[in-house]
């Protein structure tokens, strides 16, 4: 086979081809980072010699979600757990597993990397990992629907319209009025997904839509100073892991009193929750089955008899795990029986 050419390393490394040109020539007037990118591009396609077919036996994932930020994803139990059973999943595969930092570091990286598909979680607007991915012909499998997917793109995810309408539905029929949704940190497709439900179940049912911006810093949950102050809600469903902390502290210094005062629901793969007083409920989106579902979606793209995954969504069911903490024990006197 013929190997690559000028215009493959242009695409690859998202320059011109009389930039690629010049850098491998030694001419022009280049920055010494972009002369030197590209040239480890051109060197990890194997630009000047023949192409041999590559039998593989390495997969690559990475968390780009907020990529080009030093963040451990780690910490975060959805990923934690996701992670281990890719790993595992891949292995049983017969592949390796290679895990990539959040931050980009090196512009390099994504262009030179060298592995047989990859994993991308949580791709955002304008990816940058995704671009350079895609300019390389690398395939692809998702964790979340990408933002912009084209033909043949395959992605795993949960049906997060039903999830938000079902924990919406189990808080009003705890006797909430007032929701608050506890989102809107990303710009994934989890989290406009949860807040286009949202906003859709409060249109369907006459409720005015109540959006507190989360912060990852926010430890003292302060954004619901003002709401809780004003008596404003009296349910949270916080989508994001460390939501349901900031709600818990929030509510402690205000007085408010879970769950007679206030309902609480967080997404969350934290069994800490299951141990609070009182328990939280929580969502689980099965991050196990994800991986394992998405790991072998990308074996089998690789794979030259197995048959491909059909494009698209591959949907893992989210459980919602009732507890306490949103449902309104019984006052004195009255026939309900909220906390059984």
């Amino acid at each position: 086979m013929p190997g690559p050419t000028v215009a493959d390393v242009a695409r690859a490394a998202e320059v011109s081809t009389a930039t690629v040109s010049h850098a491998l020539n030694g001419t022009g007037r280049l920055a010494d980072a972009t002369r030197r990118r590209v040239r480890e591009v051109a060197t990890a396609l194997g630009y000047g010699s023949r192409r041999t077919p590559r039998t593989g036996g390495t997969l690559g994932m990475a968390v780009t979600t907020y990529a080009g930020s030093a963040w451990n994803f780690l910490e975060v139990p959805y990923f934690a757990r996701l992670l281990t059973a890719a790993t595992a999943t891949a292995h049983a595969h017969g592949y390796a597993l290679t895990i990539l930092p959040a931050a980009r570091g090196a512009e390099t990286l994504w262009h030179t990397l060298t592995v047989d598909g990859m994993l991308l979680l949580d791709s955002p607007t304008d990816d940058p990992v995704l671009r350079a991915l895609r300019a390389r012909g690398i395939p692809l499998v998702f964790d979340g629907r990408p933002v912009d997917p084209k033909p043949g793109d395959v992605w795993v995810d949960n049906d997060h319209t039903a999830t938000t309408h079902e924990v919406l539905g189990h808080l009003a029929a705890s006797g909430a009025r007032r929701i608050a949704l506890h989102a809107g940190y990303g710009d994934e497709h989890y989290t406009r997904a949860v807040t286009r439900a949202y906003e859709q179940w409060c249109d369907e049912h006459g409720r005015t839509p109540l959006l507190i911006a989360f912060d990852p810093y926010d430890t003292p949950g302060h954004g619901f100073d003002a709401v809780f102050a004003a008596r404003a809600c009296d349910a949270v469903y916080t989508v994001y892991d460390r939501g349901g902390r900031h709600v818990l502290a929030a509510a402690d210094r205000h007085g408010l009193r879970i769950p007679d005062d206030l309902l609480l629901v967080c997404a969350s793969e934290d069994r800490a929750y299951a141990e609070n007083d009182p328990p939280v409920s929580t969502v689980t989106l099965r991050p196990a089955t994800i991986a394992e579902t998405a790991v072998t979606a990308l074996v089998s793209r690789l794979s030259p008899t197995a048959p491909p995954p059909p494009p698209g969504a591959l949907t893992v069911p989210a459980v919602l795990h009732p507890r306490h903490s949103s449902r309104r024990r019984a006052r004195p006197g009255s026939p309900q029986q909220g906390d059984r």
